[in-house]
């Protein structure tokens, strides 16, 4: 490893490596340029790409594709008020040149109080929904009386809203993303020309990245789907800058003990390298555990992640490095490191801060235990589920037809379940949905396939189809058909889709977490050389996860007014948080290692976290504000793992990295490190003591020692 790491160093830090490096990355730039924004064509959108794999309401998805060439997707137009007569009437002529070849246009419909009319327009699914569906707006009603009220909602609408939600997710979250880390960069490094080299690296990053993730997509089968592919970008953005940061305060380090800066920066990457390299390899392999996720969105969350977390690695320890090494030390204009100069103040605000964790160790991490631990137990009393009107900050127009339909009509007209079965045992599958509880009427007809073989059966419940009610129904509807000798009867739709989705997040929670568990105890074991440590490092972290799924909980049900927490957000949440909170363990524990080996196991705690608050302090308040920016997405499920995430990346970097952990070190010792060398070895620095290591003398001792 060690060996690979020189190699890498070598190159961007050499003379004549920097141009090399360059000269390969614009290459790669130009070359990949044009597949970078091609990304967008492979995404699937289909009907099962936020469905768990092999779920019966997937089954039914794929098996409809038989029945016709084409696909009809009805959008349902409701009428309420005192003119709604008047209205549907005026409308029909001009919604019956929407309907698909071969479909009729349905109603409109009464309700039985009176007070409603349902229209139902079949749409060509080979046509452009989404167009159709504007048009479809801006036709009906147009001449509707006062006091008439006119909604388009239905499967086509609903379609329609979600499309326009991720159309513009993309360019929202980049740009936005990017001007909150150029923002932060210039409070962080205080310099006009600095915070541009980080931005451009992660800009190489970003093109291989999606260059990358579209050639696995279209010659892999990577599946990317809208979510993923928005969440890509901001995850390069927040670890590439982060890593940025780490590699950068290193830099500016070594330039103070070298005059060369070629020199400066090989001893950077090799010193800062190994932590960089575990946490790069920590967050793709943890994203990539969601790869035995059943549900196919998560999936495709955690693989496209981790081709995101590699190529932002890759960029980060070279362009990156190739880059400074180039401009020179002017670039830290106005606050030019100078050779020969101290590296930094003897006397900061995190050499205070560990000199007071040191003179009261145990008190300190009980403390933070006991304030994370309060907010974990808000996590008990979380709501999982949202319903489709819960889905969006705001309410969509699809929404509100369905709050229409629900008030007059069975609340499932708009949305039926649909079962398919052979046509053979039609009649007694038929006979067995109308007999369960919770369905209002099995429709007659019904399609079926060219060679007739299957038939699909639409059943209206009684209840609205995100409704708690109709998913008890759908479990009714699949015990009763099942039953049916030679029928093979499966029973799909919104609502199933919802019942399977929620079964699979609970399975996928308690499939995925001990392994990402296991696999990142692995990489902390192989690079603190211990087992203690990595026990406690890996659980500091998992208490820090449940106080920001609690606190999280708190602000989405008294300040941003949320119904419950999506189904897919404690595990999503579970896998960044882990993931991304061990990384600044990993900064900072990387860091103490090395000092201990000089300083003694005392004050080599307090000198990691001297030399590492600063970076790993901004390192965090970037990725939470990359975060952060899904806060203002209409989505729901995105705002909610953005604010889980950011939350929990701001207690891993001002509680747990910064008190828990080295109060932890501190109080345990020699045995923080057992049974690896640092605990067998006394360190040459001598083995040093948590309250004698306090003493303001102490302190500026070590930082005088590391100058």
């Amino acid at each position: 490893m060690r060996a690979l790491l020189q190699r890498i160093a070598r190159a961007p830090g050499g003379r004549r490596g920097k141009w090399l490096v360059l000269a390969a990355w614009l290459i790669v730039a130009v070359a990949l340029g044009p597949l970078a924004g091609k990304l967008g064509d492979v995404e699937e959108t289909g009907p099962n790409a936020f469905l768990p794999h092999g779920a019966e309401s997937a089954r039914v998805n794929t098996e409809l594709e038989k029945f016709r060439t084409d696909t009809i997707m009805p959008a349902v137009v409701v009428y309420t008020g005192e003119g709604a007569r008047r209205a549907a009437d005026a409308d029909r002529a001009r919604l019956a040149r929407f309907v698909a070849a071969g479909e009729e246009l349905g109603g409109p419909v009464p309700s039985a109080d009176g007070e409603a009319l349902m229209t139902v327009v079949p749409l060509d699914g080979e046509d452009e929904i989404t167009d159709k569906v504007d048009e479809l707006r801006e036709i009906a009603g147009a001449n509707a009386p006062p006091g008439t009220d006119v909604e388009v909602g239905g499967p086509a609408a609903s379609l329609t809203d979600g499309v326009a939600v991720f159309d513009s997710l993309d360019a929202t979250l980049m740009i936005a993303t990017g001007l909150v880390v150029a923002v932060l960069l210039l409070i962080t490094y205080r310099s006009p020309v600095l915070w541009l080299f980080p931005l451009l690296s992660v800009g190489f990053a970003a093109v291989l990245t999606q260059a990358s993730t579209y050639l696995l997509a279209r010659y892999a089968s990577l599946p990317v789907d809208p979510q993923s592919a928005g969440v890509l970008m901001v995850l390069v953005f927040g670890v590439g800058t982060d890593y940025a940061l780490l590699l950068i305060a290193r830099y500016r380090e070594e330039l103070h003990r070298h005059e060369d800066r070629h020199t400066a920066m090989r001893i950077a990457l090799l010193r800062s390298g190994p932590a960089v390299l575990a946490s790069a390899g920590t967050i793709a392999v943890g994203l990539a555990c969601l790869a035995l996720a059943d549900i196919n969105s998560s999936r495709s969350l955690g693989l496209v992640g981790a081709v995101g977390v590699v190529c932002a690695f890759l960029a980060m320890v070279t362009v990156l490095p190739a880059l400074l090494v180039l401009a020179g030390r002017w670039v830290f204009w106005p606050f030019v490191p100078r050779y020969g100069t101290p590296a930094r103040k003897e006397r900061t605000v995190w050499s205070r801060i560990g000199s007071a964790v040191a003179r009261r160790p145990r008190r300190s991490w009980l403390m933070s235990v006991a304030v994370t631990g309060v907010l974990a137990l808000s996590a008990a009393g979380i709501s999982l589920g949202l319903t489709q009107s819960e889905m969006f900050q705001d309410k969509p127009e699809s929404v509100v037809a369905q709050e229409r339909i629900s008030e007059h009509y069975p609340s499932g007209a708009s949305d039926p379940a649909q079962i398919v079965t052979r046509t053979a045992a039609a009649d007694g599958v038929r006979s067995a949905a109308a007999g369960v509880g919770g369905v209002a009427r099995v429709e007659p007809g019904g399609d079926r396939t060219p060679d007739g073989s299957l038939t699909t059966l639409s059943v209206v419940l009684e209840d609205a189809p995100d409704s708690d009610a109709a998913r008890d129904t759908i479990d009714g509807l699949r015990d009763a058909v099942h039953t049916v000798d030679g029928a093979d009867a499966l029973v799909g739709g919104t609502t199933a889709e919802s019942l399977d989705t929620a079964r699979a997040a609970d399975r996928d929670l308690t499939t995925v977490v001990p392994v990402v568990l296991l696999v990142v105890l692995a990489v902390l074991i192989g690079l603190l050389r211990a087992l203690v440590a990595p026990v406690l490092l890996l659980a500091t972290v998992v208490l820090s996860y449940l106080a920001a799924l609690g606190g999280s909980n708190l602000l989405f049900e008294h300040v941003l007014g949320h119904a419950g927490m999506d189904w897919s957000i404690p595990l999503m949440g579970f896998v960044f948080l882990v993931a991304l909170g061990i990384d600044y363990n990993i900064f900072l524990m990387h860091r103490v290692r090395e000092e201990t080996a000089r300083l003694g196991w005392a004050r080599g705690v307090l000198e990691g976290l001297t030399s590492t608050g600063g970076v790993i302090t901004s390192a965090g308040v970037v990725l939470a504000a990359t975060f952060a920016v899904f806060a203002g997405l209409p989505l729901v499920t995105m705002a909610q793992l953005g604010v889980l995430v950011g939350i929990g990346v701001l207690l891993d970097t001002f509680l747990v990295r910064t008190v828990l952990v080295p109060a932890l070190a501190l109080d345990l010792g020699r045995w923080f490190w057992w049974p690896g060398r640092l605990f067998r070895e006394p360190p040459r620095g001598g083995t040093g003591d948590a309250r004698s290591a306090g003493t303001p003398e102490a302190v500026e001792t070590a930082a005088r020692t590391t100058s």
